[in-house]
């Protein structure tokens, strides 16, 4: 499996995500949205960092259950009931990404939503994974 990071300098700089990730392999994880639910199913974490903290544990617990590992992700989406808020926390949200996930960015996108699908959860994140 390898996936390669593709940021072409025609392009504004990747910070925090990569512009396109071509991915070979043999095994496709498609993985849900996870939010700061905690295994009795109740939203934890007051703030947003804490709350994008537990998601991507989260997130990548139900990829390491698949057999992957942060380096496998090729793609995450964000999705964030405010994303002035994401922006205004983004150097901490990356310092989170970094000690949980590394450097090997994803193609990512930040999405604003209204609500998700519980009241409390600020945000959401989703992936597709590429395994050998």
């Amino acid at each position: 499996m390898s996936l390669e990071r593709i940021n072409p300098a025609e392009l504004s700089p990747a910070t925090g995500f990569s512009h396109a990730v071509a991915a070979t392999g043999t095994r496709l994880v498609f993985l849900a949205g996870q939010t700061a639910l905690d295994g009795a199913g109740k939203v934890v974490g007051e703030s947003l960092p804490e709350q994008f903290e537990i998601a991507l544990t989260n997130l990548l617990t139900a990829l390491a259950a698949a057999g992957g590992t942060p380096a496998d992700l090729a793609r995450v989406t964000v999705y964030a009931v405010d994303v002035a808020a994401y922006r205004t926390h983004v150097a901490e949200l990356g310092r989170i990404w970094r000690r949980s996930a590394g450097r090997d960015y994803p193609a990512m996108a930040v999405i604003g939503v209204a609500r998700l699908w519980d009241d409390q959860a600020l945000v959401e994140l989703d992936g597709v994974a590429v395994l050998p």
